[in-house]
């Protein structure tokens, strides 16, 4: 995807408008002069049907999506470390008188387990097999016809 050119007003306004998700407020934040809330409203509504800062704009959330949700790849990568007791987790680990530290311990059995019941829904590996009764009608003339 390449970069899309903006000025610079536009640009504070893509991002503030990302960031709060108010067009009028972003429009009187990135230091356009206004006379009125109505008239940056109108003005932000403008702004938002401009094809570049609509594009910089979805730019912004796409990068922002790709930050935030984990890939499949991440999710099968990690799913293959818990399996592979990689992952350890923390534990608070009693010191007496009521006094507590954390300390890394290997995840139980179980979430490996899980980890590993997960991956093989992913690849067809655990496949139920499944019993279907039932009775096969042939309408008349049917037999005669083509498959």
């Amino acid at each position: 995807m390449t970069a899309v050119k903006l000025p610079e007003k536009q640009k504070r306004f893509a991002d503030f408008y990302v960031e709060l998700g108010d067009a009028t407020e972003a429009y009187v934040r990135a230091g356009y002069v206004i006379k009125s809330r109505n008239v940056a409203k109108s003005a932000a509504s403008r702004l938002l049907t401009n094809v570049n800062v609509r594009a910089y704009i979805e730019q912004l959330i796409a990068s922002k999506d790709s930050d935030r949700i984990a890939k499949q790849d991440e999710v099968l990568e990690f799913l293959t470390n818990v399996l592979r007791g990689k992952v350890q987790e923390d534990f608070p680990l009693g010191m007496g008188m009521g006094e507590q530290r954390l300390v890394k311990k290997d995840l139980d059995g179980k979430d490996r387990v899980k980890a590993a019941e997960l991956l093989g829904k992913r690849y067809g590996i655990w496949v139920d097999k499944q019993q279907v009764e039932g009775q096969v009608v042939i309408f008349k003339g049917e037999e005669n016809l083509e498959d």
